[in-house]
């Protein structure tokens, strides 16, 4: 993670951590939080997050098709041996 240096005022800073800690965060929390929304890297995130449901949701393997073994879980496990 790189670092950021932010020139604020020492009122509103001090403000800040004082709602930050009353919400039990850190103001570093809230700013990271704030710059990923911006940057839309949460956007990002919730659509791979919901990529990966509607995935798990057209999987077949295991419901009503082909029931794996334990063999067959850990076969590349057990060729490496």
């Amino acid at each position: 993670m790189a670092n950021l240096t932010l020139t604020i005022d020492e009122d509103t800073l001090r403000r800040a951590r004082t709602r930050a800690a009353a919400e039990g965060t850190s103001v570093n929390a809230v700013v990271r939080e704030q710059l990923e929304t911006y940057a839309g890297v949460r956007e990002d995130r919730r659509r791979a997050v919901e990529r990966i449901f509607e995935i798990a949701q057209t999987a077949t393997a295991g419901s009503e098709g082909h029931k794996w073994t334990r063999e067959e879980l850990y076969k590349d496990r057990l060729n490496r041996r």
